[in-house]
């Protein structure tokens, strides 16, 4: 998709000091939330290929006593595992360093408060581009059939620059809460009142 390879473009593009200055901005403005000052468990990832970087974010998590988990690829779907500084990783088929701990570690999708997913590009009605491949979509297919969302969350993290276009939804795709940027967070939905 045309969109996708712009959005990753823009995204390699960045300096190393832009990237860090805005991964900065982002956790600052995440940290101010009361989403993510009320959630224990929270699932980040290793930022790729110019994503906004969480690792700023994930070490001020871990300094609040917050339990952060990574995504592991597990056949078709998502597992989440544990991700504190000393948890040994090993690398997946794509090239992601994932925790490389024992499966009876893990933590089912709907026991997470907040997930942070990485996208390419987003519009401000909740719909997510990603990479393609749908490991989120189906890892968390069981909130499209939710009426409220109780939990988790789902925040995309974002440049600003990757936000705008709106996105037409497949049936299949799970819309997010709310995206997190260098500006701040914002979210939708009528029962997201907190910021």
């Amino acid at each position: 998709m045309e969109l996708r390879a712009r959005m990753r473009t823009q995204r390699r593009a960045l300096k190393d000091s832009q990237r860090q200055q805005l991964a900065a901005q982002f956790t600052d403005g995440l940290l101010r939330s009361r989403l993510v000052q009320r959630a224990k468990k929270i699932a980040c990832y290793l930022a790729m290929d110019g994503e906004m970087d969480p690792a700023p974010l994930i070490a001020q998590l871990w300094a609040q006593g917050k339990t952060v988990y990574l995504p592991v690829i597990h056949s078709k779907r998502l597992w989440f595992l544990p991700f504190s500084p000393d948890t040994p990783l090993a690398t997946n088929r794509f090239g992601i360093p994932e925790p490389a701990l024992p499966a009876n570690r893990r933590c089912p999708p709907s026991a997470l408060d907040l997930v942070l997913v990485p996208l390419t590009a987003f519009d401000r009605r909740g719909n997510r581009l990603g990479m393609g491949s749908g490991y989120y979509d189906r890892s968390f297919a069981f909130l499209r059939r939710r009426r409220h969302w109780s939990r988790p969350r789902l925040i995309g993290a974002a440049y600003g620059f990757q936000g705008g276009e709106d996105l037409q939804p497949q049936p299949w795709d799970v819309q997010l809460s709310g995206v997190g940027t260098e500006d701040g967070l914002e979210l939708w939905g009528p029962d997201l009142d907190t910021k």
